[in-house]
């Protein structure tokens, strides 16, 4: 019988698209004090790839990212996920201001959570799903072609990238 490996932990990386600047500087306060200091946050930028939320969050939302210091087990995400959907609903008096995606990057992987099943998702528990949107080859990240449109951008990826590295050097001191 072979041994069980347990993986290593993995960096949080949490993308805000909202309706405003001051709509996500609303909910980090919540979000800090529950998983900790921001490491590295993406400035801002216009989100033009789908207006699947525009009923909720406007014509003209923006898109941000940001990622903690503390590294999680990857088995977190499921608690993180549900933590983030109801943040987004309980911020603005019921209202969703902000949609809050929780991720986590490995050295090779970034994975989504979800609360919606597609044949490219994997169940974990507690009605989350995840699914691994970008992979990490020769030096860059690549996407799939399931990807959501703008997490093929070159502005996520330069981000990612910092991002993974971070997490590599984290990786060799707990090693």
């Amino acid at each position: 019988m072979a041994a069980y490996k347990y993986p290593k932990p993995v960096k949080l990386v949490i993308g805000f698209l909202a309706e405003s600047q001051v709509a996500i500087e609303q909910i980090l306060p919540s979000l800090i004090k529950k998983f900790g200091h921001v490491d590295h946050s993406m400035p801002s930028i216009d989100f033009e790839h789908t207006n699947y939320y525009e009923d909720e969050i406007g014509s003209t939302p923006i898109k941000s990212f940001i990622s903690f210091m503390n590294l999680i087990p990857r088995e977190e995400i499921v608690n993180i996920k549900r933590f983030t959907n109801e943040l987004e609903l309980k911020s603005f008096g019921g209202q969703r201001k902000v949609n809050i995606d929780p991720g986590y990057m490995t050295q090779g992987q970034f994975f989504l959570a979800t609360t919606k099943d597609q044949r490219h998702r994997i169940y974990v528990k507690d009605g989350v799903f995840v699914e691994t949107t970008l992979y990490f080859e020769n030096k860059t990240w690549k996407y799939f072609d399931w990807t959501y449109y703008d997490y093929r951008s070159s502005e996520y990826h330069k981000f990612f990238y910092i991002i993974r590295n971070t997490l590599t050097k984290q990786l060799k001191e707990i090693s």
